[in-house]
């Protein structure tokens, strides 16, 4: 099975940065679809980004170009770059893989599709 363990977390002001790191453990990190998701209490788990095996991302509506996705294969890592935070950014974010082809992760815009999920992460953004 594949361990997903996040790190990078925490606590900033508005308009700070964070780096999300997510290491799998697993020996199909290469074929993966990855993904970042997010939820708040009362609230739904909401994709933030994906990426493919093949390096394509797809990025939710509000990230509005503030939040960058990428992988490191070699290193069995995922990443997520966020930037410009604002208290709205708040939540516990997971990451979460299946292995796929580029197409599969091209569809793939909801928890049900992944297979495996860290613990999380929390990210708290206050004003």
């Amino acid at each position: 099975q594949e361990q997903l363990v996040e790190s990078g977390g925490g606590s900033v002001q508005a308009g700070g940065s964070l780096r999300l790191s997510c290491a799998g453990t697993g020996s199909g990190y290469n074929i993966y679809c990855m993904a970042w998701f997010r939820q708040t209490p009362g609230k739904e788990r909401e994709r933030v980004a994906n990426i493919a095996s093949d390096g394509r991302t797809r990025y939710a509506d509000f990230v509005k170009g503030r939040f960058t996705i990428s992988r490191d294969n070699a290193k069995k890592i995922l990443y997520l770059e966020m930037s410009s935070l604002s208290p709205e950014d708040t939540a516990m974010y997971y990451c979460a893989a299946v292995p796929s082809t580029p197409q599969f992760c091209a569809m793939a815009d909801t928890q049900t599709y992944y297979r495996y999920w860290g613990q999380g992460t929390q990210v708290t953004v206050s004003s």
